[in-house]
């Protein structure tokens, strides 16, 4: 009962400390990481920062990108967040047929069925979330991808 009750405690504390590790610092960071892979692929990208309540952290418009691609990468961020999984998974699930076909249309159309939305997770522990919009769906979510496993990094590089 005591081991419990002590895991316990210890768990409540790694979550406490991770939810509060996705700062201004670490999103324009990681931020700065994605938007250099954009450049590198010719993508004139949004990316989009959010913390574990789906609220933005940070959110830069490279020159040239779409206006419509703001909305879009912090919708991507939300719907991570909202869903602790990555946007192109559920587009999978939301396609004709699956499990949650018209999730798009629920949430105030908050939702984003298509790449380039990523939680982010730190030992675990959901802290966030990237959305990149301005490319095609598949750069899209090769940078949010990019973003996500380069997290840690990101942290290391403090």
């Amino acid at each position: 009962m005591e081991q419990n009750m002590e895991n316990t405690v210890r768990d409540i504390i790694r979550k406490m400390k991770a939810s509060s590790t996705m700062n201004l610092d670490l999103a324009l960071r990681l931020m700065e990481k994605v938007e250099a892979e954009a450049a590198r692929m010719g993508v004139k990208a949004v990316v989009a920062v959010s913390d574990a309540s789906g609220r933005p952290v940070a959110i830069h418009c490279m020159d040239g990108a779409y206006i419509g691609s703001y909305d879009v990468a912090l919708n991507k961020t939300y719907t991570s967040v909202a869903f602790q999984m990555s946007t192109a998974k559920l587009a999978e699930l939301a396609a004709p047929g699956g499990s949650l076909y018209g999730i798009q249309h629920t949430n105030e159309g908050k939702i984003v069925i298509f790449g380039g939305g990523e939680p982010l997770y730190l030992d675990d522990v959901l802290i966030g979330a990237i959305g990149v919009s301005g490319g095609t769906a598949e750069q899209d979510t090769k940078l949010g991808e990019y973003g996500k496993n380069i997290l840690k990094e990101v942290i290391a590089w403090k």
